[in-house]
């Protein structure tokens, strides 16, 4: 990756994309010992999350000073509800779920603080700030997809779920985001590049924790 300062975001989370990598959650995924109610527990509340995370895009969208970036971020929250929703629904009629049973699913305990703190930031921080706290969420799964990619998977719903991440059409997506990342950046101060920083590695943090909470299949204790 050329651009000068999505590297130095990439770079400040690389302990944190390390223990991504070494989840269990996500080995589980290429040997195939992941659990699959663990699993099922991750693709309701990503579901969930979706719906969220498509409304913080449609708030950057609104928020964006320029005309390109607001018809990307409208696509992409477009996408996060189509596509997405649709990787979702095949893995639903795998295990016999209807839409009502996995909507009607209280949000686990980290999934509401995660997609409460994005819409915090899209909603009342400047735009600049909500692209980097939305953006680990586009390239942490891209390298995730990448990474997980090259060992496969036995088990045929995980190697579906690795492959949407690691496609062409996922990239080229990630990629747009990045230059609006880099683009952005140029104009601001160092302070204000510090604060997408520092977003950009909350919501990082944010991704390790969501992994992990679908591990241990997380539930409300009262």
């Amino acid at each position: 990756m050329s651009m000068a300062f999505p590297q130095r975001l990439w770079e400040s989370i690389g302990d944190v994309f390390a223990r991504i990598l070494a989840h269990p959650f996500l080995t589980g995924l290429t040997d195939g010992t992941l659990d699959e109610e663990a699993f099922r527990f991750y693709v309701v509340q990503d579901a969930l999350y979706l719906r969220d995370f498509a409304r913080g895009l449609s708030v950057l969208a609104a928020k964006a000073p320029e005309d390109d970036w607001l018809v990307m971020f409208c696509e992409h929250a477009k996408t996060a509800i189509v596509v997405e929703r649709a990787l979702h629904e095949s893995f639903f009629r795998t295990w016999d779920m209807s839409a009502e049973q996995v909507y009607a699913t209280p949000m686990a305990p980290t999934n509401l603080l995660y997609t409460s703190y994005l819409l915090r930031v899209a909603y009342e921080r400047p735009f600049y700030e909500g692209v980097a706290a939305f953006l680990p969420c586009y390239w942490i799964y891209w390298e995730v997809g990448k990474a997980l990619e090259q060992k496969g998977s036995p088990n045929p719903l995980y190697r579906r779920w690795i492959d949407t991440y690691a496609s062409a059409e996922f990239e080229q997506v990630v990629r747009q985001v990045l230059a609006v990342t880099d683009h952005i950046a140029e104009g601001l101060t160092e302070g204000q590049r510090q604060g997408m920083q520092q977003h950009f590695i909350t919501t990082s943090r944010f991704e390790w924790l969501f992994w992990d909470m679908a591990y241990r299949q997380e539930r409300w204790a009262i």
